[in-house]
């Protein structure tokens, strides 16, 4: 089992987010729901629109500059664009301390070089959220820095436990986490899109097919989620000898849909290797 910390959010401090594109304002609105009140929560966002909607909505502080959020907050939460992170971390270098921690959501950005842009002994935190975070069902991966230490692992794991679950993993693993995790909804959204183009073939209305469709995999999900059992166990359940499930899996063995769906995960985290290698 991956660890798991927990910590009060009286912890956390001042937080803030520098940009709020759909990740960084997915998770403010999750901590400004379930962990801290919104006196608590600073934002910034060269889209200024973009900060007044959400300061609208959830009542939380918006900043006019990177360098007045940090100095302001305890944690600061690295949520713009990847290829603007050495810009930014270079512009507040002399500005963040050894008391804040930085948490970063940028794809490819390794933890010793978010720290060569920082002054030394900076904790950093690198994570790897998926999209499901805009719904409250993410699943976050979470790898410390040289400098970050347990109590900067209960502050990330409160904060984006506030938008699913997390877990604590080495940094070495956040490409197969990018390629199964991160990549994973869009293959989700395939496997989603394409039963309901079959319940259509075979008759079913189009507003039938993806009710049924999306509850049919949102309740297998639940099924597996709660009861911890392996899903061979309940494809066994449902699959009797020679019924329609059995000719069903026989089809999707015969096109190797196994086959397939590692292959995709494989050569999504090759990619995000390639692009960390960058």
């Amino acid at each position: 089992m991956p660890k798991q910390f927990k910590t009060p959010s009286s912890a956390i401090g001042h937080f803030g987010a520098i940009g709020i594109g759909n990740m960084g304002a997915a998770i403010i609105r999750g901590v400004a729901k379930k962990l801290l009140s919104n006196e608590q929560i600073f934002v910034t966002d060269v889209d200024q629109t973009k900060v007044d909607e959400l300061c609208q909505e959830l009542g939380v502080h918006a900043v006019e500059t990177v360098n007045h959020l940090v100095e302001k907050v305890d944690v600061i939460l690295y949520s713009a664009k990847p290829n603007n992170v050495a810009g930014i971390l270079t512009q507040v270098r002399e500005l963040v301390k050894p008391n804040q921690l930085l948490i970063s959501i940028a794809a490819g950005i390794p933890t010793v070089k978010l720290e060569s842009y920082l002054a030394e002994s900076v904790p950093v935190i690198r994570v790897m959220p998926n999209i499901a975070v805009t719904v409250g069902s993410g699943v976050t991966a979470i790898s410390p820095g040289s400098y970050a230490d347990e109590s900067h692992l209960t502050k990330s794991q409160a904060i984006f436990n506030a938008v699913g679950s997390s877990f604590i993993t080495e940094e070495k693993q956040l490409d197969a986490v990018t390629g199964l995790s991160g990549s994973g909804p869009a293959f989700v959204f395939l496997f989603i899109e394409a039963l309901i183009d079959a319940g259509v073939h075979v008759g079913l209305s189009h507003e039938d097919a993806h009710q049924l469709a999306v509850q049919t995999v949102l309740g297998a999900s639940k099924i597996i989620d709660q009861s911890g059992e392996h899903p061979a166990i309940w494809k066994s359940r449902v699959t009797t000898p020679a019924g329609t499930t059995a000719a069903g899996l026989f089809e999707l063995e015969q096109g190797r849909f196994r086959s397939i769906v590692n292959a995709a995960v494989i050569a999504a985290t090759e990619r995000a290797q390639e692009l960390a290698q960058a």
